[in-house]
């Protein structure tokens, strides 16, 4: 849900969720297939988007999965690591996987939490 709110690239969504670059493209491109995102490439980076001319059923879809979401302790966590990342790629001034991976190890250990995350 976080796509829903903001364009991401992979390596936001990696290091948000803390899952595989494997595992976050095979979920996109599902996403991507079934018509609910978007791409954008810029150089040799990827950024997804919630698809805002879906068909009418979709976009009721995804509004409710959204609604549902609000408050949600593992989604509020996931914002707050997305604003932890964007805030250490903007210090660095680089969106690549070397910042990633400076990411990932500085990475507060609180906003990592739910299943499949790093504790």
């Amino acid at each position: 849900m976080l796509i829903a709110r903001k364009e991401l690239c992979v390596c936001q969504i990696m290091g948000v969720l803390g899952i595989s670059q494997p595992l976050v493209s095979r979920n996109l491109a599902i996403l991507s297939n079934a018509g609910l995102i978007k791409e954008r490439k810029d150089g040799k980076l990827v950024f997804y988007s919630k698809n805002r001319d879906m068909p009418h059923f979709h976009k009721k879809m995804m509004d409710l999965l959204q609604e549902m979401t609000e408050g949600d302790k593992t989604y509020s966590g996931d914002m707050i690591s997305l604003k932890d990342c964007e805030a250490f790629q903007k210090k660095s001034g680089r969106c690549d996987m070397k910042t990633l991976k400076e990411f990932m190890l500085w990475k507060p250990k609180k906003t990592a939490t739910g299943p499949g995350r790093i504790n």
